[in-house]
């Protein structure tokens, strides 16, 4: 497949030229191999260990939720080089998709993870920019019930914050690193709140606002997204595709 077709269908696909984003997030191809793919390395991250298996494994596509221009450095030293050096020598693209895979209604991090939760959709919430970060449904459990199922599907331990009532009705789902948005869950009238992390002082905002708030690791909360993506292209195009898992334990 040519990479350029694959690029215009990713690019409509997730809306992201019409996504607000970070600066560093550079959503679409960050860096194009010689044009023909065969197949996909999915992982959340860009990073120098994902990029030598990618290459091990034959990968000429690396689709992924956060990629190569985070940081603020520029110059191509160091272990910048090194990225480019192997992305080159193993003519492997890199495409990369933040806030628009975040919040797509199909194979986005939020929807897939609440689905899996078995939360009955309602709606959105959680302003940013214009629009609306996260989802929401109902889900009745206890709250440690909760907390079980997170442990299960994120591979846990889960930190549970239990200052809302012992059963939830009413939970929403913002995955990665958004403890920062309890208010808006609040705001959203919601009891349970999940998340990946989340700052110390987010502890007595849950605790004195009465929410439960789940905070099940940056990383283990957003694989969901990249993974999606990857079997709906791999459905769509034919393209072998796996999941390169390199957890941070953060």
């Amino acid at each position: 497949m040519r990479l350029a077709e694959l690029v215009d269908y990713l690019d409509q696909y997730l809306r992201i030229r019409d996504t607000p984003d970070e600066p560093g997030a550079v959503n679409g191809l960050q860096f194009e191999n010689a044009g023909e793919l065969t197949r996909v390395g999915a992982a959340v991250d860009a990073s120098e260990a994902t990029i030598r298996e990618a290459a091990s494994r034959g990968c000429d596509l690396l689709l992924v939720h956060h990629g190569l221009y985070w940081d603020p450095q520029r110059a191509v030293t160091g272990r910048r080089y090194r990225k480019v050096r192997t992305l080159l020598e193993h003519d492997i693209a890199v495409y990369s998709a933040h806030v628009p895979l975040d919040i797509h209604a199909e194979v986005g991090n939020n929807v897939v993870l609440a689905r899996e939760l078995g939360l009955e959709l309602r709606g959105a919430f959680g302003g940013y920019h214009g629009i609306e970060l996260g989802v929401w449904g109902t889900l009745e459990l206890r709250r440690e019930a909760l907390a079980a199922r997170l442990d299960e599907l994120l591979g846990g331990p889960v930190r549970l914050l239990p200052g809302g009532p012992e059963r939830t009705r009413r939970v929403g789902v913002i995955t990665g690193g958004a403890g920062s948005m309890i208010r808006d869950a609040l705001a959203a009238g919601l009891d349970a709140y999940v998340t990946g992390e989340g700052a110390h002082w987010t502890y007595f905002e849950a605790m004195e606002s009465g929410i439960n708030v789940y905070y099940g690791g940056h990383y283990a909360t957003e694989t969901w997204g990249v993974r999606a993506l990857a079997a709906h292209v791999s459905a769509k195009f034919g393209l072998a595709w796996e999941f390169l898992d390199f957890p941070t334990g953060l």
